[in-house]
């Protein structure tokens, strides 16, 4: 490590409402599989899931902190995911 770099320390009461509104989300998703949603219920379980996973890369995987190319590369691997995802369902739903 060179001398130049920063190390960010980040307070046990960031980690503990992280892990709050990771419980909070993980229970409002538990109560969403109780509801008839519909064709909406993947959709909004897919969104919670979007959530918590960002909280996850932000904080406990430190992105928030790190340099933002590790930001980048990880916006690119989603976007290939999506693309994957999209050519997927065109895939099957046109079969």
């Amino acid at each position: 490590m060179s001398q130049n770099e920063k190390h960010h320390i980040v307070k046990y009461r960031t980690y503990i409402f992280v892990l709050l509104g990771l419980l909070t989300l993980t229970g409002i998703s538990v109560a969403v599989t109780g509801l008839n949603l519909g064709p909406f219920a993947v959709t909004v379980a897919l969104v919670l899931a979007g959530i918590k996973s960002t909280l996850v890369l932000l904080f406990f995987m430190h992105l928030k902190f790190d340099q933002p190319v590790y930001g980048i590369m990880v916006l690119f691997v989603l976007a290939v995911f999506v693309v994957v995802m999209i050519i997927t369902f065109l895939d099957y739903s046109f079969r």
